[in-house]
């Protein structure tokens, strides 16, 4: 079994373009993969531990199967820390020992920038971006790389230094306009597209009458717009068993998963009118589809794929590393 860190994954320098396409054939090929619900384990302080399994087909030879564990302590920088153990799910061979955080950053920075390709008004030129950390610079990186050159102003809330740095990282990207603000409803309201990366709020964070008519909300880790749930017209989710116990799930006026509207089987945006929310969980199928392809890279190139293994499992150790 080969031991993957997060530079032997990170230098491998896998575009933007390659990311969203993982994500894209994995929503596709969804039915065909074996997902249980997360395990989630919370402890006082906000820390939690996630267990995610899955088994996914319909994409490689075999079936690949794994299991990604995610932990958040806001004491240790990064708070976020996953790994995923991989293996053959015919055979049963363990493949591999894989640091999951380049991969984390990434197939949910995608999976973001797909919702918002998927379900974001025509003509979209305003995004309101909260919470300014790894996924959300992995979200615009890849979301500008679909959409290169299209012209959009991007409205950031404000938190410490973060809006700042966040414009540094974007400095090369002429077609990116950035505005601070100090309060969340003066980033929503305007902005036809809002993506909250925060990983943790209490309580609702905008008033009802910020969001615009056409506006597609899509709150990463969930928190903060379950206001949202009782008055827009539609809300999408990566999987129904990681929403359908959510407070107001019976209360939604239209639900659907990402996968039935991408596959045909479900109505996703009829118009430009329709406020939209996109409940993207995070499933571990993409974490194990992006493994399997990293795997398969490393086994393509012989003397990288013997390398592995003979290095410790290094974690980031800087905060913003995206």
């Amino acid at each position: 079994m080969k031991i993957i860190s997060f530079d032997d994954v990170k230098n491998l320098n896998i575009s933007y373009e390659e990311c969203y396409k993982w994500v894209e054939e994995m929503i596709v090929h969804k039915k065909e993969a074996q997902l249980p619900s997360k395990i989630h384990m919370n402890n006082p302080g906000n820390i939690f531990c996630n267990i995610m399994p899955s088994i996914i087909s319909g994409v490689f030879d075999n079936k690949m199967g794994g299991v990604k564990i995610v932990t958040r302590y806001p004491e240790r920088t990064p708070a976020l820390d996953s790994k995923i153990l991989l293996f053959n799910a015919d055979s049963g061979e363990f493949l591999s020992l894989m640091d999951g955080n380049w991969i984390t950053a990434m197939r949910t920075g995608a999976v973001a920038a797909h919702s918002v390709m998927k379900f974001a008004k025509k003509n979209f030129t305003t995004i309101g971006m909260i919470g300014l950390g790894n996924t959300a610079r992995s979200s615009l990186l890849i979301l500008e790389s679909i959409i290169p050159n299209k012209e959009l102003t991007i409205k950031l809330l404000r938190y410490k230094d973060q809006a700042e740095r966040f414009i540094e990282r974007f400095g090369k990207y002429g077609n990116l306009k950035f505005e601070i603000y100090d309060v969340a409803d003066e980033v929503v309201s305007g902005a036809d597209v809002v993506i909250s990366c925060a990983t943790y709020f209490e309580n609702d964070i905008c008033s009802d009458d910020c969001f615009d008519e056409g506006v597609l909300i899509v709150p990463v880790h969930t928190r903060g717009f379950t206001n949202c749930d009782l008055f827009f017209d539609k809300v999408f989710a990566d999987d129904t068993g990681h929403v359908d116990h959510f407070k107001n799930f019976s209360k939604f006026k239209y639900y659907a998963e990402v996968s039935d509207v991408v596959n045909g089987l479900a109505k996703g945006r009829e118009n430009d009118n329709e406020r939209i929310l996109a409940y993207n969980i995070g499933v571990s199928i993409h974490d194990i589809n992006f493994a399997a392809h990293i795997y398969q890279m490393f086994k393509a190139d012989k003397a990288a794929f013997d390398f592995l293994g003979n290095a410790d499992m290094l974690d980031p150790v800087d905060k913003f590393w995206v």
